[in-house]
């Protein structure tokens, strides 16, 4: 078989840790693939320093068209990021009959549809692994070693940055604020975090792998986003006096009416596996009716793990070039005719246990006002924790653990409750999930 030539746009931090992956075990990766896969172009608008990583080995660009116009180039692999110039060049990839190998979990999110429609018609791939959970296999994993399974529910670990600042908060009751800038100089947090804090990266990946998984169109604006810049650090030893751990995670469900597709905090029972992946590892969980659950743990970002990721891709196109377009595996696993029209459901919907920590006036009575409101909406409460009052303070923080609930009835039940004139401000809520 002809040797497969590579474009690549974009050589930052991945780019250049996939053509060092593709130079370093290129004796390995054709033993798999059967061919020589060799990187010939590279587009970088520092042309400088793009140079300096691939040596003499390809030809080095400041524009990204000469690489997705050039008619010797078999796949193209997009690196920049983003929304705009990388649609536009994916879409151009596509039109001249290249294959494409992703990492933009952004650009996915919002327009995938879009663009594996235009790779379909055109019989092209678009391989996308490296788009969630960097190194690791989860894209394969939902599309292929899965699918004899009905897929019940996804929940995981998918930022690195957001759950890194978890973890130090828990390890050293430290506050949000002061972790987030330790997670700056660090480098594991950008100069503007807010992907990484408020849920949108994560919701762009669980959109990613709830379409997979249930066969449906990727719906990135139907999810409920919520981050964790407004966890406060006592409620992180609270649930860890209550034997939880608070994480960020990403979770979709199939229910009866629809799929749950939602981002936030959410307390886990301490001794689950998932609670105790701490820094900036990721994990995620796949409940299958078959199968039952399984795990996947590793290094969710870096140079060298999401390009283990491009370059498994490439490996799994240039394997595939032969093969009829219709069959090979979808792009969302499922045929594109067979994609289900079953709704997401409004977060109002939704069923889930509930953390709520309330700040209220020391003095009898204030407990049974605030549980015949839970009561009127049928909330049951699970456990109660009233904490003793500091010296000289008049308030104490109560922290109850409710039983499954409908959101639009703890909505109800909490408006209700911060009206009450022994309530002090806004009543904290974090759902919960047993994950069984």
């Amino acid at each position: 078989m002809k040797p497969i030539n590579v474009g690549l746009l974009g050589i930052g931090t991945v780019g250049s840790g996939t053509f060092k992956v593709l130079q370093r075990n290129s004796e390995e990766i054709s033993r798999r693939a059967g061919c020589t896969i060799r990187m010939t172009m590279v587009a970088d608008k520092d042309v400088a320093r793009a140079q300096s990583v691939v040596g003499n080995a390809a030809k080095v660009t400041a524009d990204a068209n000469e690489v997705v116009s050039n008619p010797d180039i078999d796949i193209v692999v997009e690196l920049i990021g983003g929304y705009g110039i990388a649609k536009e060049l994916i879409l151009k990839a596509i039109a001249n009959g290249k294959h494409v190998v992703t990492a933009n979990k952004a650009l996915l999110a919002l327009h995938g549809n879009e663009i594996f429609g235009a790779a379909r018609a055109k019989g092209v791939m678009v391989a996308f692994e490296a788009a969630v959970g960097g190194g690791i296999p989860i894209i394969k994993s939902l599309r292929e070693g899965l699918t004899a399974n009905r897929i019940e529910w996804i929940a995981g670990i998918i930022n690195g940055t957001s759950n890194f600042i978890l973890s130090e908060m828990r390890a050293k009751g430290a506050a949000f604020a002061d972790v987030l800038k330790e997670a700056q100089r660090m480098g594991y947090a950008e100069a503007d975090p807010t992907f990484d804090i408020e849920g949108v990266d994560a919701a762009h990946k669980l959109s990613i792998m709830a379409a997979i998984g249930f066969g449906i169109p990727v719906q990135f604006e139907k999810a409920h986003v919520e981050g964790i810049s407004k966890l406060a650090r006592e409620d992180i030893r609270y649930a860890e006096e209550l034997g939880y751990r608070i994480k960020l995670l990403g979770i979709a469900k199939r229910k009866a009416t629809g799929f749950e597709l939602r981002v936030h905090p959410t307390l886990i029972p301490s001794s689950q596996l998932i609670a105790n992946v701490e820094g900036v590892m990721n994990a995620i969980l796949v409940k299958g009716d078959a199968v039952g659950q399984t795990m996947y743990y590793g290094a969710g970002a870096g140079s060298e793990p999401t390009a283990s990721a491009v370059v498994a891709d490439l490996v799994d196109v240039a394997r595939m070039l032969t093969a009829d377009p219709e069959n090979r595996v979808p792009h969302l696993a499922f045929q594109h005719d067979q994609l289900s029209a079953v709704p997401i459901l409004p977060m109002g919907e939704v069923e889930t246990s509930y953390y709520l920590r309330l700040r209220v006036a020391d003095k009898a009575g204030v407990l049974a006002d605030i549980t015949r409101i839970l009561a009127d909406q049928a909330i049951s409460i699970e456990a109660l924790v009233q904490k003793e009052p500091q010296a000289g303070e008049q308030q104490v923080d109560i922290i109850m653990l409710t039983h499954l609930t409908q959101e639009k009835k703890i909505d109800v039940a909490i408006q209700r409750i911060e009206a009450l004139p022994v309530v002090s401000g806004k009543i904290t809520r974090i759902r919960m999930e047993a994950l069984q």
